[in-house]
């Protein structure tokens, strides 16, 4: 919501939508910068690497990894996992939030925490969804995101 008086294009200056997303057709804005220091000296590539061992040690389901790169400005890779209830999505996104602070000064996005269905980390280059199974069957997002996927909407 716009401030008191202050005018909403002066607010939105930044939230200047780029493009459409080639997947969904929703819009995207520009990318968000790290919230890790500038001199940052670590690579998508690293970030992932250190995502997907963190997985691994907290012992998520059904591991998948997604390259986005040339695909899509949100993100370098996503990766979408399991967990088997609430308790150990909430556990895996706490752990992978420490781990990525400790080895990466890296403060990360979340959203979805509190409910533990669904968390979504954000770290500028990967972006990570823990999901309970039957919340990741019913959103199958990996389907609308993986190479030659095509994201159709039902036809009534």
């Amino acid at each position: 919501m716009p401030g008191a008086g202050a005018p909403a294009a002066l607010l939105l200056e930044d939230d200047v939508l780029s493009h459409s997303d080639p997947a969904t057709g929703l819009p995207v804005g520009p990318r968000a910068a790290r919230v890790a220091s500038p001199d940052a000296n670590y690579t998508s590539e690293q970030l992932l690497a250190a995502v997907l061992a963190s997985l691994d040690d907290d012992k998520a389901e059904e591991v998948v990894e997604i390259d986005l790169r040339g695909r899509s400005e949100m993100a370098d890779y996503m990766v979408i996992c399991s967990g088997r209830s609430s308790r150990q999505v909430a556990a895996i996104s706490d752990k992978l939030m420490e781990r990525l602070k400790e080895q990466f000064s890296l403060v990360s996005k979340v959203e979805g925490k509190e409910t533990g269905d669904w968390v979504l980390i954000d770290t500028g280059d990967v972006i990570v969804h823990v999901f309970r199974p039957e919340v990741r069957e019913f959103y199958q997002l990996e389907k609308m995101w993986m190479p030659g996927a095509q994201h159709r909407p039902d036809v009534v």
